[in-house]
């Protein structure tokens, strides 16, 4: 599957953004579906995930702020971030796995090319 991530962008602290990521084909259906972040300097972070029955889960620092939802219909999985801060600046990822949801990045096999996002205070 290839995956094409867009809508990062600049936001003002408290602002919001929407991540959106479309899979090839029509086939998101088939993934758990997630999202990963990495700053300038650090490691890539889990950020939220989606299983194919839906259930979402999150990073500590993302929950209240950050939703993660798919479109089966349409291919597309979508990360709608709200409140958003200064430390959420980071470029933004989505991936792709078979069968069981993980918070390890290097458990996905696909991976879209990457979205920046950029909040300022």
């Amino acid at each position: 599957v290839q995956l094409q991530a867009f809508g990062g962008g600049l936001v003002q602290a408290g602002g919001s953004l929407r991540l959106s990521c479309a899979a090839s084909q029509y086939t998101v259906y088939r993934y758990v579906m997630a999202w990963f972040r990495q700053a300038p300097g650090k490691e890539r972070e889990f950020v939220a995930h989606i299983s194919r029955d839906g259930s979402a889960t999150y990073v500590d620092s993302v929950k209240g702020r950050f939703t993660i939802s798919r479109d089966n219909a349409v291919s597309t999985v979508d990360l709608q971030m709200n409140n958003l801060k200064p430390e959420d600046t980071a470029v933004y990822y989505c991936a792709a796995k078979f069968l069981v949801p993980s918070t390890l990045w290097n458990d996905y096999n696909y991976w879209g090319q990457g979205t920046l996002v950029t909040v300022s205070s």
